[in-house]
């Protein structure tokens, strides 16, 4: 629903909260899910002060791998992968599934505590 300022007559849409939705890019539930869980990977990582090298050894995975989940270039990770990656970081994931409520379409989740 858009909504006009009476002063600036400047159209207002408001975000579904996703913004991969919003831009109307494909598998966008997916892709806000990454995001969140790379945000999550990257504060620990940046929070335990591992360099690049350091965190390859314990996510197992080679040093450019950390440089692209550190810069969001998430197409080479699996949402299962980001989450072993938590795993490895001594991190518990949890899925909780629950109906939808009402009419409202069934969304995907993610929140760090």
């Amino acid at each position: 629903m858009k909504r006009v300022s009476a002063k600036s007559k400047t159209s207002v849409t408001p975000g579904s909260g996703n913004v991969f939705t919003d831009l109307l890019l494909p598998d966008a539930e997916e892709k806000q899910t990454k995001v969140r869980l790379a945000v999550t990977i990257n504060q620990i990582l940046a929070s335990s002060s591992l360099s690049q090298a350091a965190a390859s050894e314990v996510l197992k995975v080679n040093q450019p791998k950390i440089s692209a989940l550190a810069n969001y270039r998430l197409d080479g990770f699996s949402v299962e992968r980001l989450m072993n990656f938590l795993n490895a970081l001594g991190r518990d994931v949890e899925i909780v599934i629950r109906k939808a409520p009402g009419k409202r379409a069934p969304k995907i989740r993610v929140t760090a505590a």
